[in-house]
C-alpha cells in the first residue's frame, strides 16, 4: 500500500523535513503547498497582474494557491496539518476542515499550548500529535503495523 501525504500548514519550520526524513523507506509519496512564503504571497500579482488595493493583491494569489492546495487535499490519503506558535494559521485550519469534509483521513500536529484553541479541529482528526516523530510512527504503524521499538 502507498500511502499520498499532503503536508499543510505552518511553513515556518523544519517540520516537514523532519517527517519526510524520518518516512525514508516507507512507501509514501509526499506533497503540499508553495512553502516559498514570499512566491505564495506574491504568485497571483506575479502571474496575473499588479494590484493597488492589498485585498486584491492577497485574493490573486490565494486563488492560485488553492489550485494546488485543492488538488493535493483532495488526492490525498492522509492530510498532515501542522499549527505553529508562531502566527495565525487561518490557511492551516480551512485546509483540516476541507479535509475532514472530504472523509479524508487527518492528522494534526500542533504543541499543549493549542489544545484548548484547536479542540475542534482536533475532534475531526484521527490522531492529533505533538512532535513530527509520532506522525512518523503513525505513517509506519498504518503502512507497516509496527509499533515504535
Amino acid at each position: 500500500m502507498t500511502l499520498n501525504v499532503y503536508l499543510s500548514g505552518e511553513i515556518h519550520t523544519d517540520w516537514r523535513e523532519q517527517i519526510i526524513a524520518g518516512a525514508e523507506g516507507l512507501d509514501v509519496t509526499f506533497s503540499g503547498p508553495v512553502t516559498d512564503h514570499a512566491a505564495s504571497d506574491d504568485c497571483g500579482v506575479a502571474i496575473l497582474g499588479a494590484e493597488d488595493d492589498k485585498f486584491w493583491h492577497d485574493r490573486k494569489g490565494a486563488q492560485l494557491n488553492a489550485i494546488r492546495t485543492r488538488r493535493g487535499i483532495e488526492q490525498a490519503d492522509v492530510v498532515v496539518v501542522r499549527f505553529g506558535d508562531q502566527y495565525k494559521q487561518w490557511n492551516a485550519a480551512f485546509d483540516a476542515g476541507y479535509a475532514a469534509a472530504l472523509g479524508t483521513s487527518l492528522i494534526v500536529l500542533h504543541g499543549p499550548d493549542h489544545a484548548h484553541p484547536l479542540k475542534e479541529v482536533d475532534a475531526a482528526a484521527l490522531a492529533v500529535a505533538q512532535e513530527p516523530a509520532q506522525v512518523v510512527e503513525i505513517l509506519r504503524y498504518v503502512l507497516e503495523g509496527t509499533l515504535p521499538k
